[in-house]
């Protein structure tokens, strides 16, 4: 059984007992969280798809520690025009144990089924509808079209 869930803008696919490191929340070390932006479950052959999250459906999990990510270097520059730049960032994480997934929704997903056809209107017969027809009339100086009715009897 996995479940995809949302955390800080990110999707991770989980299932009991995964370690993850997600960006920070706020709690201790120790504490118990619950989250509940679950996107989808999977369980043998069942799959629970949300719309765009399930509503019930929870992840449990346990806040192992909070750290910080590896140091990254932004280095910004334009060459011949004396311009550098330097930064640094470290992102604050928070390291999560899965405990369990739970799955109180039963929307699942259906085989497609067929769609009756549509009834279609009849059309008037051509024998009892005004037609009209273009044609090319040439004058002097220019060539134009015009529409002619034409019936059928």
């Amino acid at each position: 059984m996995y479940a995809v869930i949302r955390s800080g803008g990110k999707q991770y696919k989980v299932s009991k007992d995964d370690i993850i490191s997600v960006e920070k929340l706020t709690a201790e070390a120790g504490d118990k969280i619950s989250l509940d932006e679950v996107l989808m479950i999977s369980e043998k052959d069942e799959l629970i798809i949300g719309d765009p999250i399930i509503k019930g459906a929870t992840v449990n999990a346990e806040v192992i520690e909070q750290k910080r990510a590896k140091k990254i270097i932004v280095f910004k520059k334009k060459r011949r025009q004396n311009y550098r730049r330097k930064n640094g960032h470290q992102q604050n994480l928070t390291t999560l144990k899965i405990v369990d997934i739970k799955a109180i929704a039963t929307k699942k997903v259906a085989v497609k089924k067929e769609k009756e056809p549509k009834e279609v209107k009849q059309k008037k017969s051509a024998s009892a509808e005004t037609k009209t027809k273009k044609e090319t009339v040439k004058t002097a100086t220019k060539t134009r079209s015009v529409k002619k009715e034409k019936t059928k009897e």
